[in-house]
């Protein structure tokens, strides 16, 4: 399981360094920042395209059984007519790990808002993401959060 988690990972790592910026709504193709909620931890984003992008988190689960979360995703966005600034409703699929003394691995499937505030190199976001875990066993929940990010 070790190993296919760290191919996993190596695969997400992969697609992350691929970015192509979408210059006419974002002022970067890489973003860095905060999530809070459960998990809280360290968000990161890269922009595959104008629509798509690789999400992905390095975060502490405060739940019952409390870990480190381990996440990335594939995002597809559309983009939301605003009055000022850039609005994203985005939706995907993706695999976390919760690194503990029984460790979890399953998919999330993100769903959420994205706002880019307008001349600045800010954004915040909110997703919630139902999440199946696979191994050990199968079991349900839901991660939730909002972020603030940096374009780099």
């Amino acid at each position: 399981m070790k190993s296919f988690i760290t191919a996993l990972f190596l695969i997400a790592g992969s697609l992350l360094l691929n970015t192509n910026a979408d210059a006419q709504n974002r002022p970067g193709s890489t973003e860095l920042g905060i999530i809070l909620g459960e998990p809280t931890g360290i968000s990161f984003k890269s922009w595959q395209s104008g629509s798509t992008a690789i999400d992905a988190a390095v975060a502490w689960s405060f739940g019952r059984n409390e870990s480190v979360h381990l996440h990335a995703s594939y995002l597809v966005h559309n983009n939301l007519a605003v009055d000022s600034g850039t609005l994203y409703f985005f939706y995907g699929i993706g695999a976390r790990t919760l690194l503990r003394d029984d460790p979890k691995f399953g998919a999330r499937i993100p769903v959420g808002l994205q706002y880019i505030f307008p001349s600045t190199r800010l954004t915040m976001f909110f997703e919630v993401a139902p999440t199946m875990d696979l191994i050990p066993s199968t079991s349900f929940g839901v991660n939730g959060g909002i972020g603030v990010r940096y374009f780099l």
